[in-house]
């Protein structure tokens, strides 16, 4: 599946602005359950659609598992974004989203972290290669275990 970068950074863009507004007028400290339905409410007034709470089963070795994961949001079917507000950021966060962007296929990742004082030093973007939307140009990390590449990108909006 060949997907053009400009496709889903239009739409990251877009998403960080919401989240930059949802930030903006509730601040840091609150919960996630607080910030999920502030987040959507921007996406839609954005006109940007979006699945919530999506499900993903799980299958080990051929066996579909009585588990699945449940994905935050998943944005134009391009951008899976996992909201937390936490103290900072931890591996097992960014791992996580890097998993459900696998899982999912999607090619890219926003894991939006708004227990910060300033919202934009709480976001990762993450990029999938497998997915076919990895573009070039900015600082990667290559994961050999799951095949998917961090990028940094220190981009304000």
């Amino acid at each position: 599946m060949i997907i053009d970068p400009s496709a889903f950074n239009d739409i990251t863009r877009v998403i960080l602005a919401g989240a930059i507004e949802v930030h903006r007028t509730l601040g840091a400290g609150l919960l996630e359950s607080i910030y999920m339905p502030c987040l959507q409410f921007e996406l839609a007034s954005r006109k940007l659609r979006f699945v919530v709470q999506r499900t993903i089963p799980i299958t080990y070795k051929g066996i579909a598992l009585d588990a699945c994961y449940r994905v935050d949001l998943i944005v134009e079917d391009l951008v899976v974004v996992e909201v937390k507000s936490v103290a900072a950021l931890m591996p097992v966060h960014q791992s996580q989203t890097l998993t459900y962007m696998r899982l999912t296929e999607c090619p890219a990742g926003l894991l939006i972290n708004f227990n910060v004082p300033r919202l934009m030093d709480g976001v990762r973007r993450l990029i999938n290669p497998r997915a076919g939307g990895g573009d070039g140009g900015s600082e990667s990390r290559s994961d050999t275990r799951n095949g998917i590449t961090q990028r940094n990108e220190a981009t304000e909006i």
